[in-house]
């Protein structure tokens, strides 16, 4: 009952000492941004010049996930991480967190403290999420075009070509961090044939041609009426075709039913039973008038 006793103080007397070296500082910083939905790898800079005892990531919050690695007893422990968070590569050379796939509730500043029997050595990683915006490009009657990049993170930046001085824009800040900017390009005075919308994000490039040729409404009624139109006629033509083909299909089929039955021979059945029979006259031999009863 003691060795056990005995090895578990051994073990918290070398933590406690370890944790009372000196700190040595790495001034390194490392960042990195990520696109949500993909793969998140944290490094700790210089970690292999360092011959460490134990390594323990944090991130910079509480109640955040901590994870832990003990090289002498070959012991990893974690605390508060979801099955998202999970080492990469070996953990006797370099053990880095992986955090797959990335949110954004991930984002912020990461800790990895490597301890040995000359100190503590802390460095930091910064991450960054990054969300794509979604872009969209139109135009209205007012003759104004609007270029729309949604829910992005940073926020997208919105230009056009060519360069105008009247174009404005507005931004819509969303509660888990993304940010909607809208800019509207107006052409009132001016007979542009098109114009380009470059929306720029540190997670992709895209760029927009709308086409300012304008067509009234009034003309594009007159064009849809006249479709239908031109539909309506030929629906009711043909109607009218398919039903005096069958009012003709029908008529021959009758006067096809008529004929063959007037010109059927008639049958030697028929002919001999139009002739009467023959009764003779024994029948009314007993044949006597009081027998006739009347009923009233």
């Amino acid at each position: 009952m003691l060795i056990p006793l005995l090895k578990m103080a051994q073990k918290w007397a070398v933590l406690a000492v370890l944790l009372f070296l000196p700190i040595n500082l790495v001034e390194a910083q490392n960042r990195v941004s990520v696109e949500a939905g993909h793969e998140a790898v944290l490094s700790c800079p210089n970690i292999s010049k360092v011959h460490f005892l134990l390594l323990t990531w944090r991130r910079n919050c509480s109640s955040c996930c901590v994870m832990s690695y003990r090289r002498d007893h070959n012991e990893t422990s974690r605390l508060n991480c979801s099955d998202r968070i999970t080492w990469k590569y070996s953990l006797d050379s370099d053990p880095a967190p992986h955090i797959f796939p990335v949110n954004l509730g991930d984002e912020g500043n990461y800790t990895c403290e490597a301890v040995n029997s000359e100190g503590n050595f802390l460095s930091f990683s910064s991450l960054t999420v990054l969300v794509p915006p979604t872009v969209t490009l139109a135009h209205d009657k007012t003759r104004v075009a609007v270029c729309q990049a949604s829910a992005g993170k940073p926020p997208a930046d919105i230009s056009w070509i060519p360069a105008s001085n009247h174009s404005s824009e507005e931004e819509f800040h969303h509660p888990n961090g993304t940010v909607t900017r809208v800019s509207y390009f107006g052409w009132t005075n001016s007979s542009l044939p098109s114009v380009t919308c470059l929306v720029t994000h540190p997670a992709m490039n895209q760029t927009l041609v709308v086409d300012l040729r304008y067509t009234p409404h009034m003309l594009l009624y007159i064009l849809i009426g006249a479709a239908a139109s031109v539909g309506a006629v030929t629906g009711v033509t043909l109607c009218l075709i398919f039903r005096c083909r069958a009012c003709c299909l029908c008529k021959w089929t009758r006067q096809s039913r008529t004929t063959k039955i007037y010109n059927f021979p008639p049958s030697r059945v028929t002919r001999r039973a139009a002739k009467p029979p023959d009764i003779p006259e024994k029948i009314y031999e007993n044949y006597s008038p009081r027998s006739v009863y009347v009923c009233l």
